[in-house]
Order: structure tokens, then C-alpha cells, then sequence
């Protein structure tokens, strides 16, 4: 059998960069649980840099607003605790280090460059103020969120979930994901512009500057796909987003407060007692029980989360290269065990596939391994520093990377996916029921009413056994509505209350 070195050749042997590209996804044969090495297995390319950058000015967004919603919901939970911007600092450097060596650069890096790596769940942000306070602990939450996914990945049921779930649902729930995700960071922009003012006349609003930035990230987003480089869309965007602020007069707004440095990487300063850390000491039964259920809804999210990464993936390779394709088994196996270990060691972010990593890479075609690995090395460098992660959070900065790195891409995959009656149809049930309820929510009943035939395809049930078809759609519908009801995720909307 022959190996990757012996079919790689050159990039000089083919006609363009792209064929080159897809001609190395083809050959590479990564190995599962075993030792994979630059070179031998795989190499390292410029095009890795991109993902790996952006990956970067993902997770430090990511991981601090996880940090600073912790900070202000433990403190209105809790009459002992008083967390604030260098607590949700301190955490998020502690999260980039650790879990970052172990399970980006030799886990997706070295062990099993088919796991993806294990970054945020986005869509949980929201929902940290509720589980602060309902009462849950972020160590308990985390043992049950890494409990839970891994025997999901023992039993294959990741994959399994993916499977069943078609293009249509997938599709309206990445249209619906990108459009709300979107529409967030362009409020945020705005809100940071209208805030702004000149620092010799305070009267003067700089909000103009929002629209400016905007528009221009728009023409430069166009310009790039119109030349095929949309993988340049993070670095490029973000970085002009930054000279016009600074240009525009809005420099005043970023402080450098982060000094360089090692955070403390004691697991027992950070759960050890009551008055240092997180200032809540080791869980106890209550804290477990309630992390339940948002425990149970995180897990359950995952699924669609792989899905919409592993589809960008599809999209953008060749044909013959399921081999680098991200495994989702893998991917909930590395995501539970980072989940557990990460928060052990004093973390508090709750783990999913890492986006602003997959899709950047799948658009600028390179596998799983080299950018990994040199994000690990950017995230460990950005917390040792500290004053990049100033720059990153910085409103402009982070939006504008949110924005042209994750949401559009993924509302551009949605829309790709409804090209048939059949799958629009489907999309657009899902699409309305994540408006009238929430995604997971609506992705659980709309795979259900799908695989039975009720919308989209008529001759899907045709295809399925009856336990695909109607005992674990069912089953995941039924779970996922528990959940949702539990930790009133309804009551913003319907006044439904959590139930526990």
C-alpha cells in the first residue's frame, strides 16, 4: 500500500495552487490514535496560517465572552462571589494554555488528525446567566457534559445523528444559525460605534464609523470570493477593520490592561477553596443536579454543530477524500474529554467543534493537522503575551472575524444546500421553528417530521429503518424538548418558566 510520502509531489508538478491543494487531500492518510508526523504524514503550507490566525482571533473571543458571562452570572448568583474583567481574563488564558497543548497540538495535531479540534460552544454563551442562576457549578456541568458525550461517542451516535439528518434540515439550520449570528455582530458594531465619542469634544458621536467599517468588510468579502481567496477573510477583514477604527479615531477605546505572563496553573487555587478563583470550592450534589439539564442541551447541540462544520468540509474537497474528512465520533470524543480536563484544571468553557478553525480551513482546502498545530502554538503565544488578546476582543476586531469567518460562510452553505423543492421545504420548516422556538429545538423536531416524510423528501422514510426513521428521532425530540422546558429556555419568549 502506498503511503503519503510516496505520492505527494511538488507543487511545481501541477498547474495551479488549488490542484496542488486537492491533489494533497487526496493522498493523505491520517491515522487514528496513533503517532502522525510533518512530513511523513502530512506538511505544513502557507494556506495553514490562515485558519490557524483566525482560529486564533476566534477563540479569544469565544473563550472571554464565556469567562465574562460566567463572572457576571456566579456573581449575582452568589452572595460570596465577586468575579470580574481580570478573573474572565485570567480564566481564558488558563483555557489557551492547557487544553490547548494537550488537545489541539497533540491530540488533533499528532493523534488523530480526524478529530476536530475542540473549541466553543457558541451557542451556550447565552444561556451562562441562566445556568449560573439556576444554581449549577461550571466543574459539575463540565464532568456531566464529558460523561454524557462520551458514551454518545462510544454507542456512534454522533455519526448516527448526522446521518439522519438531511440537507434540507441542515441546510435551514445553518441559514437560520448565520443569519442570528450575523445580525448579533453587526448590532454589536453598532452599539460600539454609537458609544464612541472624541476624546477633545465628548458630544461628538464617532457612530458613523460602524457603517464605514461595514461596508467596506462587504466590498473586501465580495472582492475575495469574486477571486476565489475567501479563506483570506478573517486575517484581511479584521485587520482593515482595525486600521479604520484607528484611522477613524476610535483608538482612545482600546486599552492594553493584560501583562505578560503565566496565569496560575494550579487546579487547586481555582476550586480549592472559597476565597480564591472561582470562589466556589468543589461541586457538591445540588451543583450536579442542577447542571443537569444544561448539560443534557449541550450535548444535544453538538450534533448539528459537527454537521454544519464536517459540511463545509464536503463542500470544498474533492471527491475521494473521505479519509481527511472530520470524524464525528472522534471530534465528541476529543470535545468531551477536553471538556472535563480543561474545566479540572481550573477552566470554565464549554467545548464544542471549533468553527472559526473548520471553515476557514475547508474553504482554503487544507486538512485537520498543520493548522492545528500552529494554532496551538498562536493560542498558547496570544495568552503568554497578553496584550494581543486586548486587540482581539476589541469590538471591531472581534465582530468583523465573527461575522466573515463563521456566519456568512455558514449562511452560504445553507443556502447552497436548498437548491431542490424538497430540501427548501424542509429548510424553511426548520428555519420558522428555530424563529418560534430555538435551533436545537427546532433541528430535533424537524429531523423528525423529515425522516418520517411529513416535510421534505416523500421517499426518505422509504430509506430508513424504523428505529432511524421513528425511535431515535423521537427519542432525541422528546430529550431535547425536556431540556429546553427544564432551563426555561421558552420563557424570554412564552413566559414558560424553567421547570427545575
Amino acid at each position: 500500500m502506498s503511503t503519503y510520502q510516496d505520492e505527494h509531489k511538488p507543487a511545481s508538478e501541477f498547474e495551479t495552487r488549488t490542484e496542488y491543494l486537492e491533489n494533497e487531500l487526496k493522498i493523505m492518510k491520517p491515522k487514528r490514535y496513533r503517532l502522525n508526523l510533518p512530513g511523513r504524514d502530512f506538511r505544513f503550507e502557507w494556506e495553514d496560517l490562515v485558519p490557524a490566525l483566525a482560529g486564533t482571533l476566534g477563540i479569544i473571543a469565544m473563550y472571554s465572552s464565556v469567562m465574562m458571562a460566567w463572572a457576571e452570572g456566579l456573581t449575582k448568583a452568589w452572595d460570596h462571589v465577586t468575579l470580574g474583567k481580570e478573573f474572565a481574563i485570567e480564566v481564558s488564558r488558563v483555557e489557551m494554555i492547557i487544553p490547548a497543548f494537550l488537545f489541539v497540538i497533540l491530540a488533533s495535531g499528532f493523534i488523530n488528525p480526524r478529530a476536530n479540534l475542540a473549541g466553543n460552544h457558541g451557542p451556550m454563551i447565552p444561556l451562562i446567566a441562566s445556568i449560573a442562576l439556576a444554581g449549577a457549578h461550571p466543574l459539575a456541568l463540565a464532568i456531566l457534559i464529558g460523561v454524557f458525550g462520551l458514551i454518545l461517542s462510544i454507542v456512534k451516535g454522533g455519526s448516527r445523528l448526522v446521518n439522519l439528518t438531511s440537507k434540507g434540515v441542515a441546510g435551514g439550520l445553518l441559514i437560520f444559525l448565520g443569519f442570528m449570528g450575523a445580525l448579533s455582530q453587526i448590532k454589536t458594531i453598532q452599539t460600539w460605534s454609537l458609544g464612541l465619542h472624541t476624546s477633545e469634544i465628548a458630544t461628538k458621536s464617532l457612530g458613523y464609523l460602524g457603517l464605514i467599517i461595514l461596508g467596506i468588510t462587504v466590498i473586501l468579502y465580495s472582492f475575495l470570493a469574486r477571486i476565489d481567496k475567501r479563506w483570506l477573510a478573517i486575517p484581511a477583514c479584521s485587520a482593515t477593520a482595525l486600521a479604520i477604527a484607528l484611522i477613524g479615531g476610535a483608538g482612545f477605546d482600546l486599552s492594553f490592561t493584560t501583562e505578560m505572563g503565566i496565569p496560575n496553573l494550579n487546579p487547586v487555587y481555582w476550586w480549592g477553596n472559597t476565597s480564591e478563583g472561582w470562589m466556589l470550592g468543589l461541586p457538591n450534589t445540588e451543583h450536579f443536579i442542577a447542571s443537569l439539564p444544561f448539560a443534557i442541551l449541550a450535548v444535544a447541540m453538538w450534533s448539528p454543530d459537527f454537521l454544519g462544520h464536517r459540511i463545509f468540509q464536503e463542500m470544498n474537497y474533492p471527491k475521494k477524500t473521505e479519509k481527511v474528512l472530520m470524524d464525528v465520533d472522534d471530534t465528541m470524543t476529543m470535545c468531551s474529554i477536553r471538556q472535563m480536563v480543561g474545566t479540572a484544571v481550573g477552566g470554565g468553557n464549554i467545548t464544542s467543534s471549533w468553527g472559526t478553525y473548520m471553515i476557514p480551513a475547508a474553504i482554503a482546502k487544507r486538512p485537520i493537522p498543520a493548522g492545528a498545530i500552529l494554532l496551538g502554538i498562536m493560542v498558547i503565544a496570544v495568552a503568554i503575551l497578553g496584550s494581543p488578546m486586548d486587540v482581539a476582543v476589541w469590538p471591531p476586531v472581534r465582530s468583523i472575524a465573527l461575522l466573515v469567518g463563521v456566519f456568512l460562510p455558514m449562511i452560504e452553505a445553507g443556502i447552497q444546500m436548498v437548491k431542490e423543492s424538497a430540501s427548501a421545504q424542509a429548510a424553511g420548516i426548520c428555519i420558522f421553528m428555530a424563529m418560534v422556538t430555538n435551533p436545537v429545538l427546532a433541528w430535533a423536531l424537524a429531523m423528525f417530521l423529515d425522516n418520517n416524510g411529513l416535510i421534505g423528501d416523500k421517499d426518505r422514510p422509504k430509506n430508513l429503518s424504523m428505529t432511524d426513521r421513528l425511535y431515535i428521532p423521537l427519542g432525541i425530540l422528546l430529550i431535547c424538548l425536556a431540556a429546553v422546558l427544564a432551563v426555561g429556555m421558552l420563557d424570554g419568549k412564552y413566559g414558560i418558566h424553567a421547570l427545575l
